[in-house]
């Protein structure tokens, strides 16, 4: 279990990695934001980004979960107060394979509420080339293991 005493600045955590597809790029955009370059792979091709691209909220959702799953469901979190910065730096593709990490940029005990604290973090998500598709800056908030 990682506690909010457990965060170090400048620690970099991989939480995992996900392959993106044309299916879930098409299910997610056809729900959620059906641009016609993330729904239609003809007029995709027409369009500024030249093919097929997730939309930006996908990556979004994608990255959420490798947070979860790479971090979040072994640690004392109690979410997060909010996102400071948002980027979609570069198209995602189909069969791109996005890897995320977090890293720690500042850790702030509250000091109004003992039991927790917050951790500003970076996070990115790059594809397999190295290109980072995803930045944002945020904070979580992880509960003490012993608070003050």
């Amino acid at each position: 279990m990682k506690y909010f005493e457990d965060f170090e600045v400048g620690e970099r955590i991989v939480l995992g990695s996900v392959e993106v597809t044309e299916e879930s790029i098409l299910e997610f955009a056809e729900q959620y934001d059906p641009q016609p370059f993330h729904i239609d792979p003809a007029a995709a091709a027409e369009s500024i980004y030249g093919g097929l691209i997730a939309s930006g909220w996908h990556t979004c959702a994608l990255y959420m979960r490798l947070l979860y799953d790479g971090m979040i469901a072994d640690s004392s979190s109690m979410g997060a107060s909010g996102i400071d910065e948002l980027r979609w730096l570069a198209p995602v593709r189909p069969g791109d394979v996005l890897t995320a990490s977090y890293t720690v940029e500042d850790v702030q005990a509250s000091q109004s509420k003992p039991n927790r604290g917050a951790v500003m973090f970076l996070s990115e998500m790059t594809t397999q080339d190295g290109t980072v598709v995803l930045s944002m800056r945020g904070r979580g908030l992880y509960g003490r293991r012993e608070p003050s």
